[in-house]
């Protein structure tokens, strides 16, 4: 059965920072294209950082209001089957509830959510003083 389970949310103060994992079961993490994204109530989900099977490039969801880049990281740990998001700097409107997915496609453009087939439940993620 293939699965997808994060853990690592919680209460952080802005400038902090939080690693969240991501493990696989019923498959290899490792031949997937895989990413991170994350939904706030009332609002579509948004791409955080993804990582293609196919080259090992990662991209984002560009946002001009927002950008992550440089504020966050993704890695994997093939020995463990578990993929990682890293965030630091945090700040209040990184609150929401943070999603791990995973698709067998070697190349997904743009960290777009609608192409990737697995999905964990979410762990929610609050920054605030």
């Amino acid at each position: 059965q293939v699965q997808l389970v994060e853990s690592g949310g919680g209460l952080v103060q802005p400038g902090g920072s939080l690693r969240l994992s991501c493990e696989a079961t019923g498959f290899n993490l490792n031949e997937y294209s895989v990413g991170w994204f994350r939904q706030v109530p009332g609002k579509e989900r948004e791409g955080v950082i993804c990582i293609n099977k196919s080259d090992g490039s990662i991209t984002y969801k560009e946002s001009p209001k927002d950008s992550v880049k440089g504020r966050v990281t993704i890695s994997r740990d093939n020995t463990k089957n578990t993929m990682y998001l890293e965030m630091s700097n945090l700040k209040p409107e990184d609150t929401a509830v943070y999603y791990c997915a995973a698709d067998p496609q070697p190349f997904i453009s743009h960290c777009i959510g609608l192409l990737y087939d697995y999905w964990g439940r979410g762990t929610q993620v609050t920054v605030s003083s």
